[in-house]
């Protein structure tokens, strides 16, 4: 069947996906272009070559070598210009390195890979006009992106300027919220109807001008509902008159526009999909969503659970944020640890006769708000990633919470027996180490017991399940602890005295 095509097509069959892999391919096929930053290749060794990179930009800004700056900004990605645009502190300096980016598409490259505060900073002095052409080659979600972060009337400004199938699209994907599958997806994509054949998709293909971007062929009917998919290795390897209904793959993965990003990310990555289309309540295909934009909502994602669970947010990053203002975000988590200390120090208060009777017991407290807040963080660290990855489901929690008992008691046996025979070595009494190590073993069953569900309840309810690694948790696991140890010591005051 292959002598029907023309040699061309049948040299670069060998290069394309496989039947197989037309809904699971992985990332790694899809290779980097010759513009890839070098700084990725082979693996960056720390941040000592980026933090040569930026040290030699200030210099060369403070001396203000521009014709220098200018020739080495030529030999750079546009992601490695954009990190290096993010360091910078001054507003002035950042505009002064953009502009010195040659290209108005080297310049719009640059501008989609920055960050909100960065893109403001760079443009501000840009007019409607000049801002509207420096983004007349970006890719519509790109455009979108940049748009999404400039003030309102000045992205409707530029929106009104641009070309008006460039403007509906940009316009489409703007009114999804920013961290949905439609925020994030692109409308340039490549589909053709059920009853063309592969002779007619071929040529297609060779007169579309973002073929570069094809992953897949994505199959519509009449009315534009999403049908089928099928690689570009299945249309070179069956005869040209055949049509795509014929070979279409019909169980189709996809994505809901009001999909939360971070579920859209894990399915390109359990299933390993370049690229994932994007589909109305009707099931009409009106974008797709490759996979380095699901790289970036990883990246994303995972930061920000890492600040939640710190008891931060992102705004407080890199110093974004005013004195003030990251004093104002990061006050009620710690308030929260500010309550849970006076509730500590209530809880010793009354316990204060059983101190009185055996001071010695003073010497452990410590020891037990601290162990057993760090065995709660340990395991709803665990238990949250093991949710936001989707390794742990909601049907697990039973499994999970047994296994981290167990884990819990092993721990606890034997953080307990040392503990024991530190209380008799270090005070000569042996009940004083076994009320220590049996208080160690139950703390950690219920800080364990109550890292593991807290996460799992939350997330049942709708709420993010970050949140309850943050302070909280260590600060009830403190209280807890120290409850449960001078509670044991009060009940067996006869033994220790």
């Amino acid at each position: 069947m292959s002598a029907c095509w023309p040699n061309w097509v049948i040299s670069i069959m060998s290069t394309l996906p496989t039947e197989k892999d037309t809904v699971r391919d992985t990332p790694a096929q899809s290779g980097q272009g010759p513009g890839s930053s070098p700084a990725r290749e082979g693996g960056e060794r720390g941040p000592s070559k980026f933090d040569l990179l930026l040290a030699s930009v200030q210099k060369l800004l403070r001396r203000g070598a521009i014709t220098n700056l200018t020739r080495m900004l030529g030999r750079m990605h546009s992601a490695d210009i954009a990190r290096v645009i993010g360091h910078l502190s001054s507003p002035k300096d950042k505009r002064t390195i953009f502009e010195l980016v040659r290209g108005e598409k080297q310049r719009g490259l640059v501008l989609s890979e920055l960050d909100a505060d960065s893109i403001n900073a760079v443009v501000a002095d840009l007019q409607a006009p000049d801002l509207a052409w420096l983004l007349k080659d970006q890719e519509s979600d790109d455009v979108a992106y940049i748009l999404g972060v400039l003030p309102p009337e000045r992205a409707q400004d530029a929106l009104a300027l641009m070309k008006a199938d460039v403007s509906t699209e940009v316009a489409g994907i703007l009114q999804y919220p920013k961290d949905t599958a439609g925020g994030i997806m692109t409308t340039e994509f490549f589909s053709l109807p059920e009853d063309a054949t592969a002779q007619e998709a071929i040529r297609r293909l060779q007169q579309a001008s973002d073929a570069e971007n094809v992953f897949y062929i994505y199959v519509t009917d009449k009315d534009d509902h999403l049908v089928g998919v099928l690689s570009l290795r299945q249309l070179l390897t069956v005869p040209p008159g055949t049509p795509l209904k014929n070979i279409m793959t019909r169980d189709v993965m996809s994505v809901m526009v009001d999909m939360d990003q971070e579920e859209v990310a894990r399915q390109v990555a359990s299933y390993n999909l370049l690229a994932i289309p994007v589909v109305d309540r009707e099931h009409v295909l009106v974008g797709i969503i490759t996979v380095d934009d699901v790289v970036d909502v990883i990246r994303e994602e995972a930061t920000e659970d890492m600040l939640k669970m710190a008891g931060a947010l992102e705004e407080d990053v890199l110093s974004k944020s005013s004195s003030l203002a990251a004093a104002k975000l990061r006050f009620p988590w710690l308030f929260t640890n500010l309550f849970g200390s006076l509730l500590s120090g209530a809880i010793l208060w009354y316990f204060r006769y059983t101190i009185q009777e055996v001071v010695a017991v003073v010497s452990f407290i410590p020891v037990i708000a601290a162990m057993g807040g760090n065995v709660g963080l340990q395991s709803s660290t665990l238990i949250i990633r093991g949710l936001a990855t989707g390794l742990i489901e909601q049907a697990d929690a039973w499994k999970v919470f047994f296994r981290e008992i167990r884990v819990a008691i092993l721990l606890g046996l034997a953080c307990g027996l040392l503990l024991t025979f530190v209380g008799w070595a270090w005070h000569g009494q042996g009940y004083l180490g076994m009320v220590v190590g049996m208080s160690l073993i139950v703390a950690f069953l219920v800080s364990t017991s109550m890292a593991t569900f807290m996460p799992i309840l939350l997330k049942r309810s709708g709420v993010d399940p970050a949140v309850a690694a943050g302070p909280f948790v260590t600060t009830a696991n403190d209280i807890t602890g120290i409850t449960i140890y001078l509670t044991l010591a009060t009940l067996l005051i006869d033994y220790l005295r």
